[in-house]
């Protein structure tokens, strides 16, 4: 078995087992405020060249050995697809990679079969060799990036050079990644790095995902650590966590970014729907501060995915009231159907 590569060509001693099966999740999960509806796992084990790794689905930090198994999917992009055509309709998030994807191919094969199961497809930290080479409207690439870790400017490169919409994922940690300063530098660094979108992802409000999260805040900036663990262990309220987010939004329109990804197409989803689902995502977000609001049009958003329809001919009829269960919010959804992709 040879050894996969770090990101400067040192050797990692990863040892790679097959497995028969694909992995894949499926539930109604959340990535940067866009809805997945299965994950799929082309590698499984934590271990890689940078000692964190932040899942932006369970808005948590994990960390990683230098060393160790990594489980690798089948490189059958037809294993994906069968089981990709099972559970609820919906986008599928792809990943993470992993440094043996050049010898294994599972990353690849999962994106492909997820893209031939009809799914729009959100590929999670690609490596240049995991990238489709004609991907269409199907995929759109997500970056994790925090301080400490190599920003991705050559996997996002790849990606855009392919055209695929690409961009970054920023996890906000109180007094770490959600301060003014290091807000403003990952707006600056992804716009240098040529990416379309910096989508904000709060931590998770749980005990461990917060230890973990100091390890590897303090891991970046040691000379911060005592700093760090007030702030995230009794700090970072809810409202501090919305104004973050929304220094962020703010500096992202100012820089020309998005401050969330880019919603794909699958292949069996009218455009039109796809369209309507992604702007009624962004309302929600636009509206975390009214969690009930929120939660409704991200129901709505989820009910459009799982039509089976093209609905924009019944809103240009004056029907779409008629079959839309959502009453509070029918007009902004039949707008974003009326609006097109």
């Amino acid at each position: 078995m040879a050894p996969a590569r770090g990101a400067r060509g040192q050797s990692l001693v990863i040892v790679f087992e097959a497995t028969a099966a694909a992995t894949v999740r499926a539930g109604e999960f959340e990535a940067a405020s866009r809805r997945i509806a299965a994950r799929a796992f082309p590698y499984a084990g934590e271990a890689g060249t940078s000692r964190f790794r932040f899942d932006p689905v369970e808005r948590r930090f994990l960390s990683r050995a230098a060393e160790g198994t990594m489980l690798a999917g089948p490189h059958e992009p037809d294993v994906w697809r069968t089981a990709l055509l099972r559970g609820p309709a919906g986008p599928v998030l792809v990943g993470p990679c992993s440094k043996g994807e050049e010898i294994r191919g599972s990353y690849l094969a999962a994106a492909e079969g997820a893209r031939m199961s009809g799914r729009a497809v959100y590929l999670l930290d690609p490596e240049p060799a995991g990238l489709p080479e004609k991907p269409g409207a199907a995929f759109s690439a997500l970056f994790v990036w925090f301080p400490g870790l190599e920003k991705p400017d050559a996997p996002l490169a790849a990606a855009l050079e392919r055209g695929i919409p690409s961009g970054w994922i920023l996890p906000l940690v109180p007094g770490w990644t959600a301060t003014d300063e290091a807000i403003e530098e990952a707006v600056r660094a992804a716009a240098a790095a040529g990416a379309r979108f910096l989508a904000p992802v709060p931590l998770a409000d749980d005990g461990q995902v917060r230890r973990v999260a100091v390890e590897a805040a303090c891991a970046a900036t040691p000379e911060a650590a005592d700093g760090i663990f007030e702030r995230v262990h009794h700090g970072g309220s809810a409202d501090e966590m919305r104004e973050a987010q929304e220094r962020l939004r703010e500096a992202c329109e100012r820089a020309g970014l998005r401050s969330v990804p880019t919603r794909p197409v699958g292949l069996r989803e009218p455009a039109s729907n796809a369209a309507a689902a992604g702007r009624l995502e962004e309302k929600a977000q636009a509206s975390f501060a009214d969690e009930h609001r929120a939660a409704l049009l991200h129901a709505a958003a989820r009910w459009i995915d799982e039509s089976g329809r093209d609905l924009a001919p019944i809103a240009r009829e004056g029907n779409f009231g008629k079959v839309f269960p959502f009453g509070d919010i029918a007009r902004e959804a039949e707008e974003a159907l009326l609006t097109g992709p």
